[in-house]
């Protein structure tokens, strides 16, 4: 039987190898972090459906200030890890893949902000929502779900 050669993986795929193969408790960490990110949407107010309505009317510049302080925070993190080599706690070599571009991106980018402006949630403060108590962007979320198994389902037929 020939034995097929050994897949290079990431630092990203093995951690999340390593969580998926321990016990509970190994991803409580992670759990830990979605909360304090999930309060951190709402005390900023970002999974407000009025703070994203504002934005999309230009009423407002509170969520462009988030976004950009995010896009900002982002390109320094990104440049300071390629700039000085800076490895994973588990001394892993961080690799970010070079991007190429693609029309369906702005298909996507225009399907996305659309339902982003409709829904008044996008994929990050979605979960925020719902554990505020706003039970309705459950609806928006089996919409997210059935949209993600679309995609998948019509990948293939997709314009490249």
């Amino acid at each position: 039987m020939p034995v097929e050669p050994a897949k290079s993986t990431t630092a990203c795929e093995r951690s999340v190898a390593k969580a998926e193969s321990g016990s509970g408790w190994a991803n409580l960490k992670y759990m830990a972090v979605g909360i304090a990110f999930g309060i951190v949407f709402v005390k900023a107010e970002i999974i407000s459906w009025f703070r994203i309505q504002e934005m999309f009317r230009l009423d407002s510049f509170h969520m462009y200030g988030v976004i950009g302080s995010a896009i900002l925070v982002g390109m320094v993190s990104v440049f300071l890890i390629k700039r000085f080599d800076i490895k994973t706690w588990q001394g892993e070599t961080v690799h970010i893949a070079p991007k190429t571009f693609k029309k369906g991106q702005i298909y996507g980018g225009l399907l996305f902000g659309l339902g982003w402006a409709l829904t008044g949630a996008c994929p990050g403060p979605l979960f925020a929502q719902i554990g505020s108590g706003f039970l309705v962007v459950g609806v928006t979320l089996l919409s997210a779900l059935a949209g993600t198994w679309v995609y998948g389902y019509f990948r293939h037929r997709s314009p490249h």
